[in-house]
């Protein structure tokens, strides 16, 4: 089934502060401590995991504009066997993976997860990447309630 539209109009224009959110929440996670392609491969994850095509396009198009390989981008669904991510961009996605799905044996994070992130990031860059985890969690309830036409520039993806 193809979507010719949006469910909702521009969020942005029904609440303006998104905009304030979302320039505040880009400045944080642009704060130098974590790679921006780190940030995009962690985000593109969330959007695979949730199942969200205008995640998975943004972020895909966002990775493919800061140079990161088609095989790094293509093997983000299968990160664990593949040999294109550094230790780093690995608990990275570990990390996001485990925030967003249920762990039936226990906790979301355990403490050997956490003591691995610590050992590859000090605790500004730590704080940066969960910041950023956070930055696409908090926009996923627009894609996917809202629905957002993927592969569009930001002025058409909502209905008008």
């Amino acid at each position: 089934m193809t979507t010719t539209e949006s469910r909702l109009p521009n969020p942005a224009a029904l609440v303006p502060e998104l905009k304030d959110i979302g320039g505040a929440l880009y400045r944080a996670t642009g704060n130098g401590t974590i790679p921006q392609a780190t940030i995009g491969l962690v985000q593109l994850r969330a959007g695979q995991i949730v199942g969200n095509t205008y995640l998975t396009v943004l972020h895909t198009g966002n990775l493919r504009k800061a140079g990161v390989s088609e095989e790094s981008i293509t093997a983000v669904a299968s990160w664990r066997d593949a040999p294109y991510f550094t230790d780093a961009e690995r608990v990275a996605l570990e990390l996001v993976e485990s925030v967003l799905t249920p762990n039936p044996s226990g906790e979301r994070v355990p403490d050997e997860l956490y003591a691995r992130a610590s050992g590859q990031y000090d605790n500004k860059a730590l704080t940066t990447l969960i910041m950023a985890i956070g930055q696409v969690c908090f926009f996923l309830p627009l894609a996917l309630i809202g629905k957002p036409l993927p592969g569009v520039s930001p002025t058409e993806q909502w209905r008008a």
